[in-house]
């Protein structure tokens, strides 16, 4: 061990390689860690064609510094791209380049380590510094590593429905889709399960091989519908900081609610998508009846392999009926949830908890009492609503964790962008014993 840091990251996603970037040209002492070798962003997902949802300029720096070097913009620039870009007249970059992106952004930070498994942070009380305990990949000895602050940004990791756990046969999630593919389109009959962008983009690039495949293909979904996105205007701005500020102070039950609630905000498809699907279900009918199902309102109540197919049970929850389905293999498009590491284990006492068990991020995205030490990304969906997994904000936060960290605002952090009000107006004139 040396000096303490200022800051260890743990976790190399879009979030804290984007803290990573805004804070390389500040006096600042930071290492991050990551036991991958190497920066990977959904590479099971990389479908041809497939683009992120949110524009450019949600990339790792703009939103808090438009002149940083870490910009996508500067990444098109240095690779030769930035005038077939502004000729394709479209913001919504390609998933491919977003990930080319974050991998050249990676490779000019000197403070990224890879390949170390965080196994532990403990509390040293005489220095009030935090001892991260890191294992290398390549040959297991442990590295401790003394720190100031902590910066969690480990991620999500896939959900897969009880139902759905530990079976046998075929059946994947999502998050491994193209690696499988051709071992899938080999089967029978295909079932894909969920509800949002990535089961509706697998369905889609099943669909489209599905007269040379000569499977069937189903497509099972909770939803009562397909649900497009939302992406108006001003439904947008409730990834702001005064939503965000509203959303804090709710109490738990509303918060919960609001979350399934708002699920369609940023986990629908996108409305594209959605009329392609139904253009190529057109244009393949044309040659004959397509050997598919499309199952709405739909949950999967149980599952068995017998060796050669699964045997669903099926629910429909309008009509409350249950009934069967076999198919030889399936794609579990059934999303991401955060959770908290066992490596917090040792300090666990420390952190702020709700109800629920689940870390209870404060409103400057600390989690320990206030000390604003230890700070979360995009692990506070519960706490802060649509905003935590949000690619467009996630330079807000890492100007407001920066600001903890440093004592300044390095970055301006803007406090108003909405035009409207999220909860009571300012000037609100409240009846006399009202609310009391």
């Amino acid at each position: 061990m040396t000096r303490p840091y200022d800051l260890v990251g743990i976790g190399i996603g879009p979030f804290n390689l984007g803290l990573a970037c805004l804070a390389e040209p500040l006096a600042l002492d930071a290492v991050f860690l990551d036991r991958a070798d190497d920066f990977r962003w959904h590479h099971g997902m990389m479908l041809e064609g497939a683009t992120i949802q949110v524009p450019f300029l949600a990339d790792l720096v703009t939103m808090a510094d438009p002149t940083s070097r870490f910009s996508f913009l500067n990444w098109l620039k240095q690779t030769g791209r930035l005038y077939p870009f502004y000729i394709r007249e479209n913001v919504y970059p390609l998933r491919v380049e977003y990930d080319a992106y974050c991998r050249w952004a990676s490779a000019q930070l000197s403070t990224l380590r890879w390949g170390r498994e965080v196994v532990a942070i403990e509390h040293d009380a005489v220095d009030d510094t935090y001892l991260v305990r890191a294992l290398r990949i390549d040959d297991g000895r442990e590295e401790i590593i003394r720190a100031r602050h902590v910066v969690l940004g480990v991620g999500t990791q896939p959900v897969v429905p009880d139902a759905l756990r530990d079976l046998a046969g075929p059946v994947i999630h999502s998050s491994e889709y193209l690696p499988n593919r051709d071992e899938l389109r080999g089967a029978a009959s295909l079932t894909v399960v969920g509800s949002g962008q990535s089961a509706a983009e697998i369905y889609l690039d099943l669909l489209q091989g599905i007269r040379e495949g000569g499977y069937r293909l189903d497509w099972v979904t909770r939803s009562p519908r397909f649900f497009p996105m939302e992406y108006t205007k001003l439904t947008l701005e409730m990834t702001s900081p005064e939503y965000t500020d509203h959303f804090h102070v709710l109490p738990l039950g509303m918060r919960q609610h609001l979350g399934r609630e708002q699920r369609s905000l940023h986990k629908g498809i996108s409305g594209d998508l959605v009329d392609e699907i139904y253009d190529t279900l057109y244009r393949l009918s044309a040659s004959g009846p397509v050997p598919t199902t499309l199952l709405t309102d739909t949950s999967v109540e149980d599952a068995e392999w017998d060796g050669e197919r699964f045997r669903l049970r099926l629910r429909h929850g309008q009509l409350d009926q249950t009934y069967e389905r076999e198919t030889h293999a399936m794609v579990l498009a059934t999303g991401y949830a955060a959770q908290t590491p066992a490596f917090l284990g040792p300090i666990a006492h420390s952190l702020d908890h709700d109800l629920l068990g689940r870390l209870d991020v404060a409103r400057d995205y600390s989690v320990d009492g206030g000390r604003g030490r230890v700070f979360v990304q995009n692990g506070e969906e519960h706490t802060h609503g649509l905003t935590a997994p949000d690619l467009g904000f996630g330079a807000w936060r890492n100007s407001t964790i920066l600001a903890a960290i440093t004592g300044r605002e390095v970055y301006p952090i803007e406090r108003r962008i909405a035009f409207q009000e999220f909860g009571l107006p300012h000037d609100a004139l409240i009846p006399a014993g009202v609310g009391a």
